[in-house]
């Protein structure tokens, strides 16, 4: 079935990516708010569509709660999380009465929502497009890929965990995209350690290199290894977004200067995030 109203909006974006992940809990939208501050840091235009409509965190994790989307003659306007409008958002969280409201509906109910993302979002021109999904491969992954099959995205970047049960359900999730059609464009290994916020010393909570050696294994791209990082956890998580950790001291905060995308700089993560977004990159021009 062709959607001509996706593809009219997908135009004017070079590259869509699905983030994905077998199981909950892996980090799966944090890694994409990651991936997407490190693209807008390189001076990429970029866009993160939110779709676990009955999760939605990364109105949270952009200290975007509260925001309204508007309508122009265009399409919904985006949420934008910096001055520059290099990166822009869009939730189903904007639309809720509060942050705490429910989102229960069947199947039916959130694919129609998910075809009005992609239809009457007005992004404008964007380098890449990044679509945070819910955990597993249910109704919104079919209808997202149904939807943009037909323009030929770019593919997946799956998330997981060091451990085995974790692995287990990522091994479903890269079967669902072989099955689908949807190429993997690589694998990220995350919460692989834990950096101590005093002595920086790295221990493998979850063990380490199972998600490295399942990619060789499926002969996917591995993309990188990310640990847990108290600074980024305390960055993302706190509702005032005004406060941010300070590097120097963990037990401290210090009010923000410049947007989100800036003061992620300030975490460790964001070099290891940088060259995994390089690798991703790559993969991406490779594949054109």
């Amino acid at each position: 079935m062709s959607h001509p109203e996706v593809g009219e909006r997908l135009s004017s974006i070079k590259h869509v990516i699905l983030v994905l992940s077998g199981k909950g809990g892996v980090g799966k939208s944090s890694c994409t708010v990651q991936l997407a501050l490190s693209l807008a840091h390189q001076g990429h235009k970029v866009g993160v569509l939110d779709i676990d409509l009955c999760g939605p965190s990364i109105p949270r994790m952009l200290g975007l709660e509260g925001q309204q989307i508007h309508q122009a003659s265009a399409g919904w306007v985006p949420v934008f999380a910096d001055s520059t409008k290099r990166l822009a958002c869009m939730s189903i969280g904007f639309l809720l009465p509060s942050k705490d409201s429910s989102v229960v509906w069947r199947g039916p109910k959130k694919n129609a929502m998910i075809k009005q993302f992609l239809a009457d979002v007005y992004w404008g021109d964007l380098d890449y497009l990044l679509i945070d999904t819910p955990p597993g491969t249910s109704d919104e992954h079919l209808a997202a890929v149904e939807y943009l099959q037909e323009w030929n995205p770019d593919g997946a970047v799956v998330v997981t965990t060091p451990q085995a049960v974790a692995l287990s359900d990522v091994k479903k999730e890269i079967n669902f995209c072989e099955k689908v059609g949807l190429p993997v464009l690589g694998l990220i290994e995350n919460m692989s350690g834990f950096v101590c916020p005093h002595c920086a010393e790295c221990t493998n909570v979850f063990s380490t290199g199972g998600g490295e050696g399942l990619a060789k294994h499926m002969d996917i791209p591995f993309l990188g290894r990310a640990p847990i990082d108290p600074n980024l956890v305390m960055l993302l998580e706190q509702e005032d977004k005004t406060l941010v950790p300070d590097a120097n001291d963990p037990d401290a905060e210090k009010e923000r200067t410049g947007s989100i995308v800036e003061t992620y700089q300030r975490c460790e993560l964001s070099k290891i995030f940088a060259k995994i977004t390089s690798h991703l990159e790559e993969t991406v021009e490779a594949k054109e």
